[in-house]
């Protein structure tokens, strides 16, 4: 926190260097964000700098109540979603459809992958090995509500804990856990819909 303290007071006080650090230091997690929620190639990196320039604007206003990388990622999560309203882009997909396809076969499929996915079996190391296996998932991953792979980004990937996440989202921790929790089902029942799992394994 007294380095993050530190940078900012740079910042602050005209040190451009220092905002370019702390850039550095952040881009990875907002483009995590913005790349989850935002589907439009040609928009991401608009809305990335959008972030930033948001991030320098409001800088004087951080009260250190909060990790400044939620602090971000919270400006970056609000300015996806003003960006999806604006289009008018849904923030949740008619789930309805795929559930029902999905449980008229999943008691025949419920094999070994469905460990894999649920963080099961095999270390989350050993899962990323299988390259194939990665691609079809990122693909489905990509195919999920913005709100939902958002969540699970922030949760598998960043490593973020409920109580960030209910900060970044402005959700309450059940909501988070019940999204992350359909999230995980959403997947395992459209990966085992489109790729049986000898196919994969």
């Amino acid at each position: 926190m007294q380095a993050e303290k530190q940078l900012i007071e740079k910042i602050l006080s005209g040190d451009m260097n220092a905002f370019q650090t702390m850039v550095e230091n952040y881009q990875r997690l907002v483009c995590h964000i913005v790349f989850r929620m935002v589907s439009n190639e040609e928009d991401r990196e608009e809305i990335c700098q959008d972030v930033f320039f948001k991030v320098y604007k409001n800088l004087d206003k951080f009260e250190y109540k909060s990790k400044l990388s939620t602090w971000i990622s919270r400006i970056a999560y609000n300015t996806s979603i003003n960006y999806l309203k604006k289009k008018k882009l849904p923030l949740y997909d008619d789930l309805k459809m795929t559930e029902q396809k999905a449980a008229a076969s999943r008691a025949q499929k419920e094999t070994a992958f469905i460990e894999q996915v649920s963080g099961k079996g095999k270390t989350p190391d050993e899962w990323m090995m299988n390259k194939e296996a990665f691609k079809y998932l990122q693909a489905e991953i990509d195919d999920l509500p913005p709100k939902f792979r958002t969540i699970l980004t922030l949760y598998h990937i960043d490593e973020l804990s409920y109580q960030e996440i209910c900060e970044i989202m402005s959700l309450p921790e059940g909501t988070v856990k019940s999204y992350l929790f359909r999230a995980r089902k959403l997947l395992k029942e459209r990966m085992l819909e489109k790729f049986p799992a000898e196919e994969l394994w």
